[in-house]
C-alpha cells in the first residue's frame, strides 16, 4: 500500500516529484512495466525517475498523467524539476548534465581548463568571476555549488563511471590561482588518481601537432543503454552531438590523442611534481 508519509516535502524537486509518482503509481495498484505501457520508455528509465535520479521527459509526463488520471499534474510540474536539476549550470547544458549521471564512460579533452568533473571550488569561482564578471556573489556561488554537485560522481561507490581525461601540460603551468590554491587543485586530481575514480594523461607542450587542435573541451560518453554522446563547449555556449557518424569521427581524433600524451603513471608523476612546484613557490613557465 502506497504511504503518503513516505513523501517529505522538504526534499529537493526531483526526489519529491519521483516520491509521489510512486505514490500515485503503487495507489492505483501498477507496476512500472504496466505504467509504461504505450509509450517509449522503459521501466528502468521510469524507476530512475522515482528515484530522483533522471528528470521525466514531458511526452512520459503526459502518458503517465493519463494512465494514473492524475489531471495533468506531472505533465505541469515536470519543468519544475528541469529547472531544479539545471540551477547552476546554462541552458544548454542541461541534456550533457542529464548524460553525465547514467553514463558508463566518460572521457574529456581540456586544451586550456581543468575541467568542471575536477575542479575545487576556488578554481571554479576564478573562472565565473572572469566569464561573468557582472555577477552578484550570490549568483557567483550559486553556479559554484551546482558545479561541485556534479564532482559527486566520483564519491558514490555505485555509481561512478569510468573517467579517463586529457590535459595540456600549459594547464598545469597556468597559475590561475595563488600557488597554494593552484597546489589544491591540482592535488584533487592527484587525490583522484590514486583513489582509482579517474586516469589523467598530460599531452606535452611540445607533441606537435595533433587531431583536435582547433576544439575546445571535448567530452565522449557511453551509456550501457543507449548509443555514445559528443559534447563540445566553449565558454558560452555548448553542444551536444548524437550523430552516430560524427561522435565516431570524434572518437577516433580522441583516440589519436590519446596516443600521442603521455602514459598515465608519467601524467601522475607531472601532476604531482607540478604540486610539489606550487607549494614550494618553484612553479615553472
Amino acid at each position: 500500500m502506497a504511504r503518503r508519509k513516505d513523501i517529505d516535502g522538504s526534499a529537493g524537486v526531483p526526489t519529491f516529484y519521483g516520491k509521489e509518482l510512486r505514490y500515485q503509481r503503487e495507489l492505483a495498484g501498477l507496476t512500472l512495466q504496466q505504467l509504461v505501457e504505450g509509450s517509449f520508455y522503459g521501466p528502468s528509465h521510469l524507476s530512475e525517475i522515482e528515484r530522483g535520479e533522471r528528470r521525466m521527459p514531458a511526452e512520459l509526463a503526459e502518458h503517465v498523467d493519463r494512465v494514473l488520471k492524475t489531471d495533468g499534474f506531472f505533465e505541469r510540474r515536470c519543468e519544475d524539476v528541469r529547472r531544479a536539476r539545471r540551477s547552476g549550470h546554462a541552458d544548454w547544458f542541461e541534456h550533457t548534465l542529464e548524460a553525465e549521471k547514467r553514463a558508463e564512460t566518460i572521457e574529456e579533452w581540456c586544451p586550456t581548463l581543468i575541467p568542471g568533473l575536477l575542479e575545487t571550488a576556488a578554481y571554479t569561482r576564478a573562472l565565473v568571476r572572469a566569464t561573468h564578471p557582472l555577477m552578484t556573489p550570490e549568483e557567483v556561488e550559486e553556479k559554484v555549488s551546482a558545479r561541485m554537485a556534479r564532482a559527486q560522481l566520483f564519491e558514490d561507490d555505485h555509481r561512478t563511471p569510468e573517467y579517463w581525461v586529457i590535459l595540456s601540460e600549459s594547464v598545469l603551468r597556468c597559475p590561475l590561482l595563488p600557488p597554494e590554491e593552484m597546489a589544491d587543485q591540482l592535488g584533487r586530481i592527484s587525490a583522484l588518481t590514486k583513489r582509482h575514480r579517474i586516469i589523467p594523461q598530460i599531452l606535452p607542450w611540445n607533441c606537435g601537432p595533433h587531431p583536435l587542435m582547433l576544439v575546445g573541451l571535448l567530452q565522449l560518453m557511453t551509456f550501457p543503454d543507449a548509443p555514445p554522446l559528443a559534447y563540445l563547449e566553449s565558454e558560452y555556449s555548448g553542444d551536444t552531438i548524437d550523430d552516430p557518424a560524427l561522435v565516431k569521427t570524434y572518437r577516433k581524433a580522441y583516440d589519436r590523442l590519446r596516443a600521442a600524451a603521455l602514459a598515465p603513471e608519467a601524467s601522475l608523476t607531472m601532476i604531482d611534481a607540478a604540486v610539489e612546484d606550487y607549494r614550494n613557490g618553484k612553479q615553472r613557465r
